[in-house]
């Protein structure tokens, strides 16, 4: 039986892949993938990360950007595993050999290289839609606007619309509907120990799908962040504006990191209302989960988390049956 309530920080974190859910806790992973014939895949792996030993990482501020780096290259990473398995027929006998060898790991020096190729140019192509885009739109507005405060806001709300928009329009994509409910999932298996519940089906379907640490919910702090910072670009060339933009935003991203790490930690009047935005977008980029879906993301969870453990030590739970 519990004896303490509330809502108690786990440490855990994820994302949805394809047909499968990625749960990360300090340096282990796991990736759960519903196989087409029915069953579910578990990969145990560890990432250490960028800059793994240094000092740098644990400074405020500066750790947001490390920490942005490295779940790009694993999300990339758990992404490509979870592709594998609905490749084409004629590279099936390849995956069953690599399945058979747990402790090889697929594609070596050559596999990470890629992952790193394409990490970089999702980055990128982000900075490019998100940041410079935006302000060339802005910059139609020059001959109706003359306060520079104002421009940087109507920079910043095309920001935001552009981005509202990008997760509609990939949403109408069959796939990424079925990607926004494995992310629920996620969801809805960490709020369901977080609040102090035995991590079954049952449990989990009745959970909430949002969660203040979602990545959707860093994407709105790092637009809003980047809002603020940008009034203080006083500069008259346009490639000199695009450059420091674009130099900012790893203080934006390191800034947004430190908002959105506190707002997993804390349930205070001030981290709900500037939670709430970030937690609306949610609605969009997460859905509905059934229950084979949550079967997914608990097996996820259960290959590197000990919830039982957890509710013991946090909720006074006596006994997990």
């Amino acid at each position: 039986m519990a004896g303490r309530r509330g809502k108690h920080y786990s440490g855990i974190g994820g994302q949805a892949v394809l047909e499968g859910v990625m749960m990360k806790n300090e340096e282990k992973y796991a990736v759960a993938v519903r196989k087409p014939g029915g069953g579910i895949a578990v990969e145990l792996e560890n990432y250490q990360g960028v800059m793994h030993g240094s000092r740098i990482k644990e400074i405020p501020f500066v750790r947001g950007i490390f920490n942005f780096i490295d779940s790009m290259i694993l999300g990339m990473k758990c992404l490509n595993y979870s592709a594998s398995f609905y490749e084409e027929e004629d590279e099936e006998e390849d995956l069953f050999e690599r399945q058979k060898s747990p402790g090889r790991k697929p594609g070596g020096r050559g596999e990470s290289l890629v992952t790193t190729l394409v990490t970089v140019m999702a980055i990128a192509l982000a900075v490019g839609i998100f940041v410079v885009l935006p302000y060339f739109l802005a910059s139609l507005f020059d001959g109706f606007v003359r306060n520079n405060s104002l421009m940087a806001i109507i920079e910043g709300a095309i920001r935001i619309l552009i981005f509202i928009l990008y997760v509609s329009g990939i949403s109408l994509m069959k796939d990424i509907r079925r990607l926004y409910r494995y992310h629920g999932a996620e969801h809805k298996c960490i709020n369901c120990i977080e609040k102090g519940h035995p991590l079954t089906v049952h449990n989990v379907m009745k959970s909430s799908r949002l969660h203040r640490r979602c990545g959707t919910s860093f994407i709105f702090f790092v637009l809003f962040v980047s809002i603020i910072l940008f009034f203080f670009i006083r500069v008259d060339n346009v490639v000199q504006k695009v450059i420091l933009r674009i130099l900012l935003m790893p203080v934006v991203a390191g800034i947004s990191y430190e908002i959105i790490r506190l707002a997993g930690r804390s349930d205070n009047l001030f981290v709900r209302i500037i939670s709430a935005p970030g937690m609306l977008i949610q609605r969009m980029t997460t859905k509905e989960p059934d229950k084979g879906m949550v079967e997914v993301a608990i097996a996820a969870v259960e290959a590197v988390f000990d919830w039982e453990k957890y509710l013991q030590d946090n909720f006074g739970y006596e006994e997990i049956t």
